[in-house]
């Protein structure tokens, strides 16, 4: 896993400038949820070798003048939890205030690295007014101009020189890694707990970074897989939006690293605009994708029926995603919790899956002759051959004339036929079209 740098500072004083300089020309990681008004940033810098996450606290604050205050000091006490280094960012034009004073007082008692960033520290006599900031007791200061990018060398330099040792040569990149993800209080942690204390699995907990989610190993059927645990924030927040925000940096993170993503639906909740994005972004990094409903055992009426019903609710709002298996189970009684396990190893199987050309080809000639291509300015169109050039996930390309003019819904009618044909139940495929 990345180590991870959270920016803290109270309102205006540059955090975001800071934000995008420090991840340069790498594109900016933005929610912009249904719901929420206020963009969430995390994004990723490399530098002298070491590549780390980034995240931006800034823009996500009550609108209340009394609460703010109150926001800022539990955003610092959440990105002490988070991350690994801490940016401290202050503003040399408006000197030192009571609130860098408290937010001062909060990170000295803690022991992560902690930098202090002068910002706007754009000329010499700037420079000179940041020691004014040595009050504030912590040892390390930098003057920085984040709008010119002056100081920010030296800076990233300290950073990388305390980021800790990445993890990741621990973890075996052939076992498969399984992630757990969903709104708060879907039973993520009730699963994990139901699947690690099962009589048939055997356990290995993974002591991850700083952050307090335990990674585990699991034997199962005498296969082993990783399971990334994104339960957590175990500290109560008391501005809804701040626990909201680094659950998703956390659920970002592990989608990223799985390789299957079980996505844990409140049967009694439904299913929101959140889980879509979680979909849609598992769907983005091509991951194989589980859906589980939970806590069916409170379910008044338990019967097919009712399950197909939601079933059809949930592909109806995410229509392109209904290749994708759903099941239920309750957590808390322990039922069915080993079928989780079942269809993600299924799923991990259909992602690794290998079509031959000869039997890609075959058929590629049976969809035309069940549905001719489409003419085009004049000219037919024709695929003259396909290939699968890789699995884990599955990519296939097609060469043809003028790849340009196929219609999307034909390029849907291959991707759904080509599941008809040979299955891969919970994976996304890529389909690439080429000039021959």
């Amino acid at each position: 896993m990345k180590p991870t740098v959270s920016i803290v500072g109270r309102p205006n004083v540059g955090k975001s400038t800071l934000f995008n300089r420090l991840i340069g020309r790498r594109k900016a990681i933005v929610h912009d949820e249904y719901g929420v008004t206020r963009d969430r940033h995390y994004g990723e810098s490399y530098w002298n070798g070491v590549e780390f996450q980034v995240i931006d606290t800034g823009g996500y604050l009550p609108d209340e003048a009394d609460v703010i205050s109150a926001g800022i000091r539990e955003q610092v006490h959440l990105a002490i939890h988070e991350s690994d280094l801490i940016l401290f960012v202050v503003d040399v034009e408006s000197g030192v205030n009571t609130l860098d004073r408290q937010l001062a007082s909060i990170l000295r008692k803690q022991e992560k690295p902690v930098l202090l960033v002068v910002n706007k520290s754009d000329d010499e006599d700037r420079r000179l007014n940041a020691v004014e900031f040595y009050e504030l007791g912590l040892d390390e200061f930098f003057p920085v101009s984040a709008m010119s990018g002056s100081g920010t060398g030296e800076l990233l330099d300290r950073v990388v020189e305390l980021l800790p040792e990445t993890e990741e040569e621990e973890v075996d990149d052939e076992t498969p890694k399984i992630a757990f993800v969903g709104r708060p209080n879907v039973g993520k942690s009730s699963l994990m707990n139901a699947l690690l204390k099962n009589d048939r699995c055997i356990v290995t907990d993974i002591p991850g970074t700083t952050r307090d989610s335990i990674n585990s190993y699991l034997v199962y059927k005498e296969k082993e897989y990783l399971l990334i645990d994104t339960a957590g924030l175990r500290k109560r927040a008391k501005v809804k939006e701040n626990i909201e925000f680094y659950s998703t940096v956390r659920t970002d993170r592990a989608i990223r690293e799985a390789d299957v993503v079980v996505l844990l639906l409140d049967s009694m909740q439904g299913f929101d605009e959140q889980d879509k994005r979680i979909l849609r972004e598992a769907e983005t990094f091509n991951k194989g994708i589980v859906i589980v409903l939970n806590k069916w055992d409170l379910v008044p009426e338990k019967h097919t029926q009712l399950f197909k019903e939601f079933e059809e609710y949930i592909y109806s709002k995410v229509q392109t995603l209904n290749y994708v298996p759903v099941l239920s189970i309750s957590a808390l009684t322990g039922q069915r919790v080993e079928r989780v396990l079942d269809v993600a190893e299924r799923v991990i199987q259909e992602r690794k899956k290998k079509i031959s050309t000869p039997e890609l080809n075959d058929f590629v000639g049976k969809i035309l002759k069940e549905r001719a291509l489409p003419m085009k300015r004049g000219r037919s169109l024709k695929i003259q051959y396909a290939v699968q050039v890789k699995n884990n996930p599955p990519v296939f390309k097609f060469f043809m004339n003028n790849p340009q003019e196929l219609p999307p819904n034909y390029r849907k009618f291959i991707e759904n036929r080509l599941r008809d044909e040979f299955g891969f139940e919970g994976v996304p495929i890529t389909l690439i079209f080429r000039q021959k």
